[in-house]
């Protein structure tokens, strides 16, 4: 039998056994602004304490520079409670994070209608 730290509990058949939001003691907000393209990457500073299972396969993931959202997809847990692991690991100095730099207006008309347009070709 597994003792309860030693990494997410899953089962073949019901997947996660521990609730995502479980792993975040139930905290919803990080406490660093992160955006789903927000950039993380380990600084080498390694965390004083127990963080969890969660939080060191995050650390791993962040070797290279790595989105958020790529990073809850690997770890398979909702983005908002991706987004408080990796601020705490920004918070004990592990992580540095780089917020998006938009090059053009993010809701610019041309923009999305370019986005649509190549949606619509691949389906």
């Amino acid at each position: 039998m597994a003792a309860a730290g030693d990494g997410p509990w899953l089962d073949d058949a019901a997947g996660r056994l521990v609730r995502p939001f479980t792993v975040s003691d139930g905290r919803t907000e990080p406490s660093v602004a992160l955006d789903l393209i927000s950039q993380v990457m380990a600084t080498g500073v390694t965390p004083l304490g127990y963080l969890g299972p969660e939080h060191a396969q995050a650390l791993d993931l962040c070797r290279a520079p790595i989105s958020v959202a790529e990073v809850a997809a690997h770890l398979g847990l909702p983005a908002v409670v991706t987004k408080v692991l990796l601020a705490d690991l920004v918070d004990c100095g592990a992580l540095t994070t780089k917020p998006p730099a938009f090059h053009h207006t993010p809701t610019d008309r041309s923009l999305l209608e370019a986005v649509l347009d190549g949606l619509r070709r691949q389906l």
